[in-house]
Order: C-alpha cells, then structure tokens, then sequence
C-alpha cells in the first residue's frame, strides 16, 4: 500500500482543549487530512490513521469527551454529510495515546484507553493498532471482536498485512517502554515478514524538523515497508519519504483519511471489463 499524494491543507478541523504548561488548559485544533494510496485492503473503502489525542471536548453542559470519541462522533457527522465513507467500510489505525485527565490540565497523563478503542471497534470495519506510553486499558481489546492491539506480531486484515510495536524506546522497568536493543530487535523481528503497513507509537527520525530515533529509521531502510505510521513526537510536516516506494506518516495529534486512487480503481474495472 503505497501513499500517492497527501494534501497539505486541512479539509475540516475540530476544536479540543490540551494541556499547556505549568497545569494551563489550551485550546488547539485538529486537522484532518486527505491521502491517497495505490490499494486498500478488501472490503473498506478508506482508512482513518490518527495518534496522540491526548486532550478533550467538552459538550455544553462542561462534561468532559475523551478526544478519541469526540473524533469518532465527528467522524460520524461528516459521514452523515456526505463528506466520508460510511465508518461501517473504513479501517482505523490507533498509533497511540489517547489518554487526557477530564481537566485537560496535566501533561503526560496516564489512563484507560479502552473506551476509545471501543467507540472505533464499534463503528468501523476494523481496527488496528498500538500502545502509547500513556495508555492503559480497563479491559482486554481482544473483547473486541473486530480490534487489534499490536504488539511485535503481524495480522492480515482484507489482503493487507498489517503489523505493530507499541510503546517506545526508554526504561524498560516503566510501562510500554523498551531498551533501544529491545526494541530494535523487535524491529528485526516484523520487518523480517515485510508487512505491507507498519503501525508503531515510536517515531523514526525524519527530515529537518521530523524528530525521532535514528536507529528505526536505519532498521527501515534495510528492510523497507510501503507504509509506516507513527506518532508520540509532532511533525509540523507529517510526511518523511525514505523512498519514491516508502513513506513516513506521523499521526501525532492529526487525522488522515486515506481512500484509493479512482484513476487506479477506473483502470482496474476496464481490465476486468475487458478479460
């Protein structure tokens, strides 16, 4: 699965609030972008990748939303507009951290997870992903019948394989955290099974202003993956091309619908009209 083109511009934008420094509450935004790739996996029209929603929506009455269902529900309404596939045939990617205390006001704050998960497992196709470092669950995701929770293994989903690493590189006596040699033997271990898509929550370093671990991107152009997507540091510029064939995609704190290209799907309807 090959990214074709990534809009540079937002196409809608939803208000939360974030945690600032010294306790402050932000307001921010966050955008939502179109890509397009070469396939997708059978039986979805569009994948929804997104990572570190570590903030909240309040409702009129000042009750606090996680910011992962808020999106869901926002999800919901542009789908209701006609400006999305319905979620009943879009495939989400969960790359980590969707944890805010309900105040917004604590960095790095540690919590249940599973609620999101459970409002995306419950409205989409699929879905797969990862832990972040912050993330916690109240409930096993394999109760889950359609979500995937990725760690150094591998799934097929639709023709497409998919796999994960959750956590990042840190002290290994601390949740979802891994030596660098850990971790870059578990790197070894899923690339050696060239999966089509790779989901990690740690960021490989990209470009000038695309901050990460050297060491993953060094284990990537070895074994190289069509599509990587990660989170837990912001890129101003979500994109990182280590190849015309490889790409980069940082979700930290960003939406990306991805849908196949119709010149491609109009190509590939001629061929099968015409065999």
């Amino acid at each position: 699965m090959r990214l074709l083109h990534l809009e540079k511009r937002p196409f809608h934008r939803l208000r939360f609030l974030n945690a600032g420094k010294r306790g402050a509450t932000e307001t921010q935004q966050l955008p939502f972008l179109r890509g397009v790739v070469d396939t997708l996996p059978d039986g979805v029209d569009a994948l929804v990748l997104t990572s570190d929603l570590q903030g909240v929506v309040r409702d009129w009455a000042g009750t606090s939303q996680l910011l992962g269902i808020a999106l869901l529900n926002e999800l919901q309404t542009l789908t209701a507009h006609g400006l999305l596939s319905p979620l009943a045939r879009t495939g989400a990617v969960l790359a980590g951290d969707f944890y805010s205390g309900p105040g917004a006001d604590q960095r790095g704050a540690s919590g249940d997870v599973w609620p999101v998960w459970s409002a995306f497992a419950s409205a989409c196709a699929w879905v797969a992903g990862v832990q972040g470092n912050h993330d916690q669950y109240s409930r096993d995701i394999d109760d889950l019948p359609n979500a995937w929770l990725l760690d150094v293994e591998e799934i097929a989903l639709g023709g497409l394989r998919i796999a994960g690493i959750g956590g990042v590189v840190g002290d290994p006596t601390k949740t979802a955290r891994r030596s660098e040699e850990d971790y870059l033997a578990a790197a070894e271990l899923v690339l050696a099974h060239s999966p089509d898509l790779l989901i990690l929550h740690q960021a490989p370093q990209g470009g000038a202003g695309q901050r990460g671990w050297a060491a993953l991107t060094a284990a990537l152009r070895e074994c190289p993956v069509p599509l990587t997507v990660c989170g837990h540091v912001h890129w101003e510029q979500p994109l990182f091309r280590l190849s015309p064939d490889q790409t980069v995609l940082n979700v930290d704190k960003r939406v990306i619908v991805l849908t196949a290209s119709p010149h491609l799907h109009k190509s590939a309807a001629h061929t099968s009209s015409t065999a």
